[in-house]
């Protein structure tokens, strides 16, 4: 599966932000994207008690609100349905915490627009020292561990599967079912065992990250239990992959948004 490089001089490119309590990073997230690669902003807030969705809207962002906290998955999932609605072709998913540098954005975007990946992810591990970054060790050692058991159950050799800097085709997106999965953190994992299991091409490249007090950051409790659901999903993987079980979850659709 893959997206033809044909036609695709220009691509229309939106940009989806996943937004609570984003409002100490959003501006200065927003003013460093080089707006001359991307035709819009979506931002989603997912029921931010700070200013978050007052300054999307200084920024004539387009803006959608959650009437409460429902999760990182729920926020993704408004994300990538909005931006395939407002016709994308490809879909950055960029956290508005100031983490990820957003002039990166044309690297993180070559790789679909030539037609040589579905999907791209914005390592951290393939752009140096990432401890001495700021990244705390025991988050290091668990995304090390973890990484480690998704390429074994997976088949692939990526760096990182964790990174928040994402960047998917049209075709990817109509056809993962995304809608599937979970509300919580782990549906980035679901997503690319879903893209692998599917035949999407998943490609890195190197993105550098900043650590300071106001980008997000989970605690040592939250990351376990992250990573306990990543083991978790493995399981169901495997189990549907080997036909123990049959998942809904892992097998492809055409949503109502492709374009005929």
């Amino acid at each position: 599966m893959g997206t033809s490089a044909a036609g695709w001089n220009h691509p229309k490119v939106i940009v989806v932000m996943p937004a609570y309590n984003a409002a100490k990073t959003l501006k200065i997230t927003y003013e460093a994207i080089p707006h001359q690669t991307v035709d819009q902003v979506i931002l989603v807030d997912d029921g931010s008690t700070d200013k978050t969705l007052e300054i999307a809207r200084e920024l004539n962002l387009t803006a959608f609100m959650h009437t409460r906290n429902f999760g990182y998955g729920a926020n993704q999932k408004t994300c990538y349905t909005e931006a395939l609605k407002e016709g994308a072709d490809i879909v950055v998913m960029l956290h508005p915490d100031y983490q990820y540098d957003p002039t990166l954005l044309p690297e993180v975007i070559a790789p679909i627009k030539a037609g040589e990946a579905d999907i791209v992810l914005g390592s951290r591990f393939l752009a140096g020292n990432t401890v001495g970054q700021g990244m705390p060790w025991w988050k290091f050692l668990g995304n090390k561990f973890l990484t480690q058991m998704e390429n074994w159950a997976l088949g692939l050799n990526l760096a990182e599967y964790h990174t928040g800097y994402r960047a998917f085709s049209r075709r990817a997106l109509e056809e993962i079912p995304f809608t599937l999965n979970s509300d919580k953190f782990v549906f980035d994992q679901e997503m690319l065992v879903q893209a692998t299991h599917l035949g999407f091409r998943i490609k890195e490249v190197p993105v550098p990250t900043k650590y300071f007090p106001e980008a997000s950051s989970a605690s040592f409790v939250d990351s376990v239990i992250y990573g306990t659901s990543i083991l978790m999903l493995l399981g169901r993987f495997l189990a549907h992959r080997i036909s123990l079980v049959h998942l809904r979850q892992f097998q492809s659709f055409q949503s109502r948004y492709r374009r005929v």
